[in-house]
């Protein structure tokens, strides 16, 4: 039951990514590309996590955490550079 709901969740968020993903091609500002990439990213971490659960490894939620901090670094300077340039 539970791989069941694993599963649907994993779709779930494909169908997020490929939003975020419309998003981020046809945004009409540079914010909204930059939000769409920050999404992708969250959904790509929990995909990552997804992974480690399935495959029960636990290097790979290492491997999230550290995407997670470099996604929040890139989002933080991505966020400067359109409020005031670097």
């Amino acid at each position: 039951m539970a791989e069941i709901i694993y599963n649907i969740s994993a779709i779930i968020a494909l169908a997020g990514m490929i939003i975020a993903l419309y998003r981020m091609v046809k945004g009409p500002s540079i914010a909204d590309k930059a939000i769409a990439l920050d999404v992708m990213t969250i959904i790509s971490i929990s995909l990552i996590v997804y992974i480690a659960a399935i495959s029960q490894k636990i290097i790979y939620t290492d491997v999230a955490l550290v995407y997670a901090l470099i996604s929040f670094i890139g989002v933080i300077a991505i966020a400067r550079y359109l409020e005031r340039g670097l």
